[in-house]
């Protein structure tokens, strides 16, 4: 049985930054978490696909021992072309096609409605809520959205958001979100929609988690060459679903060092196009990083 479950998208990525470019690159929400889950656990993808989507895409997933028995091929597949300038922090769009995203009814397959561990990706909420109402009884379920939702879906984000035990977003969403600069305010607003915790992405300079009896923030790693940051994010939360779902321990002590394994596995994501370096990445390395993560918070 595939355990995390990961809801979100499979993308055909043109991405432009100072230092290369790529053109119909393996991406996606879905894809660059279950990539980053698959370190720790088997999970398994639930998203649209087109029937362009190259086979040795498909192949490399398989082979991470990532079940594609979600994924729902029709017509063409979802793409995204943009670019960041010298703040990687932020992409500019500049096109995205739906395809096969327009009209997306998930019907999760039988063998995944018993997994105990969710990651509800970016995407529209009211799908989300559909997903998360197919599994049957969950341990721990994680939410992610953008600003897009945010701004023509905010009261249906919130009713997702509310039947999750983890909120994830970026300090841009979180502020907009809660219409508030304040990250401490956001995340305790966050807190009160009744989730267990609240997680803000803050890219290079790391992340927040909120509690209600606690705050933790945990470092951005120093990159000398960041090529890419396309899906660091989900691959941050890829490896905190991961790594919860492996160690069946949802406790704030595991959470913390979960987070700090997705911040290592997006600081090697940043280092290349699309999923390259992931390709390559081995938990000798992840764990050697790991350590250093370690090292930054020490005085």
């Amino acid at each position: 049985m595939p355990d995390p479950i990961i809801l979100g998208t499979i993308g055909l990525d043109d991405v432009k930054t100072p230092f290369g470019e790529v053109k119909s690159a393996l991406g996606g929400s879905s894809v660059y978490s279950s990539i980053a889950a698959s370190f720790f656990s088997e999970p398994g993808i639930i998203a649209p696909a087109g029937q362009d989507l190259p086979k040795d895409y498909e192949d490399f997933l398989k082979s991470r021992g990532i079940s594609l028995k979600g994924v729902v091929k029709k017509g063409k597949n979802f793409r995204w072309q943009g670019y960041y300038e010298y703040d990687m922090n932020e992409a500019k769009t500049i096109n995205t096609e739906l395809n096969s995203l327009a009209d997306f009814d998930p019907k999760i397959p039988e063998e995944y409605k018993k997994a105990k561990f969710v990651f509800l990706a970016n995407i529209d909420p009211e799908i989300q809520i559909k997903v998360l109402k197919q599994v049957e009884d969950p341990k721990f379920v994680m939410i992610d959205s953008m600003n897009f939702w945010i701004e023509i879906k905010r009261e249906k984000l919130l009713e997702a958001m509310s039947k999750a035990d983890a909120i994830l977003l970026n300090e841009g969403e979180a502020r907009m979100l809660f219409k508030t600069p304040s990250l401490v305010k956001a995340g305790r607003q966050m807190l009160d929609l009744g989730v267990r915790y609240a997680i803000i992405k803050k890219g290079e300079h790391g992340s927040l988690l909120f509690s209600d009896n606690s705050y933790f923030s945990a470092p951005g790693y120093p990159l000398e060459d960041v090529v890419d940051p396309t899906g660091a994010g989900d691959s941050f939360a890829g490896a905190i679903i991961g790594y919860l779902s492996k160690t069946q321990d949802i406790s704030e002590k595991n959470m913390r060092k979960a987070i700090v394994y997705g911040s290592t596995i997006a600081s090697f994501n940043a280092e290349g196009f699309s999923v390259n370096n992931l390709k390559t990445l081995t938990m000798q390395k992840i764990e050697k990083r790991f350590e250093e993560f370690r090292d930054l918070g020490d005085f």
